[in-house]
């Protein structure tokens, strides 16, 4: 698998303007949204996959909460779900419960075509009980077959570490963490791990 590939299965699949017929030049983007995103994987610290470097094993739980956007003139705000996934191979989509009827067919809608690799490789996609908090140094969310629980990494004097410019749309504003709990038990998988990759970030795209 190629980085671009790779960078689709993450959920970037921002793409640039569409050549139009003569009458319209530039098409305008069909979606557009602005995500918070964290995640923690079995990965060391920093993971590589992060920077275009994907790792042979990679097995990681990523919350994405959209904060503004809209499909086809839909909004997506408030939209929340959460993948696990064995990367190039599987993939789990818990959707947030709380969501209403309206909210999860939008969000049937997105899935394939804003995070078609994580859409393209599930093997159960289901509304689910969806849980989220924290600290101001720590965060955590679950569902009933994954759990994350991070704290951030302290760099110079103790102030966060924060990444700019990696190769990927989803990784704007990135802050480091360190994963204290990361668990998931499925029919896929069964894992436990502490003191790998975690991060927070912020996801901007357009399609």
């Amino acid at each position: 698998m190629d980085r671009r590939e790779f960078n689709k299965l993450l959920g970037a699949a921002a793409v640039g303007p569409v050549v139009a017929p003569a009458t319209r030049l530039v098409q305008e983007p069909r979606w557009s949204l602005r995500a918070d995103v964290a995640e923690c994987c079995s990965c060391d610290l920093p993971c590589s996959c992060n920077f275009g470097r994907p790792e042979r094993v990679c097995h990681g739980s990523r919350l994405i909460q959209i904060r503004e956007g809209q499909l086809d003139g839909d909004d997506l705000a408030g939209l929340k779900f959460v993948v696990t996934f064995d990367r190039t191979h599987w993939t789990r989509i818990y959707l947030d419960d709380q969501l209403s009827r309206t909210q999860l067919a939008t969000l049937d809608r997105l899935l394939p075509v804003a995070f078609g690799g994580f859409a393209n490789g599930a093997h159960v996609k289901e509304p689910v009980p969806l849980k989220i908090g924290g600290t101001a140094d720590t965060f955590r969310f679950s569902v009933p077959e994954s759990t994350v629980e991070m704290k951030l990494l302290p760099g110079l004097n103790g102030q966060p570490i924060v990444v700019t410019s990696l190769p990927n749309p989803a990784y704007q504003e990135y802050v480091q963490y360190e994963s204290v709990v990361h668990e998931h038990h499925s029919a896929d998988a069964d894992w436990s791990h502490s003191e790998t990759n975690g991060f927070r970030s912020v996801m901007r795209a357009t399609g």
